[in-house]
């Protein structure tokens, strides 16, 4: 992380830290030029972010598609068949939904920028989605998985939880601090101090609430709410119909019609059960 960057993390709320380190510039620069170095040998390229804030501006800076919460489902399902079908489309950017529900086993890259938290599940999840395997590859391919990391913020802390999960499922990893050629590569974005100054006037002005992983936008597919409907406390006797009635057991034997008869009262009997009555 800048000096800058980092100045802000240590006085902000924690809310906008987690923007902060999900837009380091440094970590986009190592984004892109991994996104550049993959779709050179045409692989499948996965980013997931949970920070939608992030994740919109990635997408922007990456000229990618992405899907999130509030995507229609159409729109889902034309970018998911252009990047399975169309070898000019390498590379799609999504939030936790695309931690299930989404099947997309032409993935052999997935690149990691905000995650939710210490979550060992959901890294079961996103490393599941490249290890499918590959139609145009048959059992031998190779895939790769990048966590991207903003050094000494509460993401490391994360991070090592969800490495951990790596390592108990038998997995190894290794720690790469710089990518070789990187800081020779002057076509990277935010590569001057003025760039990286104005990303930050960005983050800063940014609304926290797009720094939080939302439920309800972000990490589910959208309900469809039916016009009117309204949640209500209720009651069994309710929900059964039966609401306002009770049940009482009626003697209708002789001795009762007789006495019905003394007290004047008539009604109306069936012809079976005054045949009955008779006897």
């Amino acid at each position: 992380m800048t000096g800058e960057f980092y100045r802000e993390y240590l006085t902000q709320t924690p809310a906008k830290r987690k923007l902060l380190y999900a837009m380091n510039p440094n970590k986009f620069r190592m984004c892109q030029y991994l996104v550049r170095y993959h779709s050179a040998k045409k692989d499948k390229i996965i980013i997931f972010s949970d920070n939608i804030f992030a994740l919109k501006q990635y997408a922007i800076r990456l000229n990618a598609p992405f899907i999130y919460g509030p995507t229609t489902q159409k729109e889902r399902m034309r970018v998911l068949h252009h990047f399975q079908t169309n070898s000019e489309v390498n590379c799609i950017l999504l939030s936790k939904v695309g931690d299930t529900s989404i099947d997309i086993p032409e993935a052999n890259v997935l690149i990691q920028v905000s995650s939710h938290f210490g979550s060992r599940r959901q890294e079961a999840q996103r490393l599941g989605r490249i290890l499918r395997p590959k139609p145009r590859a048959g059992q031998n391919f190779n895939a790769f998985f990048y966590s991207l990391v903003s050094t000494d913020t509460q993401e490391m802390f994360y991070s090592q939880k969800r490495q951990q999960f790596l390592v108990d499922q038998g997995y190894s990893f290794k720690i790469i601090t710089q990518l070789e050629g990187m800081d020779r590569d002057e076509t990277l974005d935010f590569g001057t101090k003025e760039k990286q100054l104005l990303l930050l006037q960005q983050v800063l002005a940014a609304d926290e609430g797009e720094a939080s992983e939302r439920i309800v936008d972000e990490d589910l597919d959208r309900m469809q709410t039916v016009s009117g409907a309204r949640r209500a406390t209720g009651s069994l006797a309710a929900l059964s119909g039966a609401k306002g009635m009770s049940y009482r057991e009626v003697n209708r034997g002789p001795e009762v019609l007789e006495d019905r008869k003394r007290l004047g009262i008539v009604s109306k009997r069936h012809a079976l059960f005054r045949k009955r009555d008779n006897k």
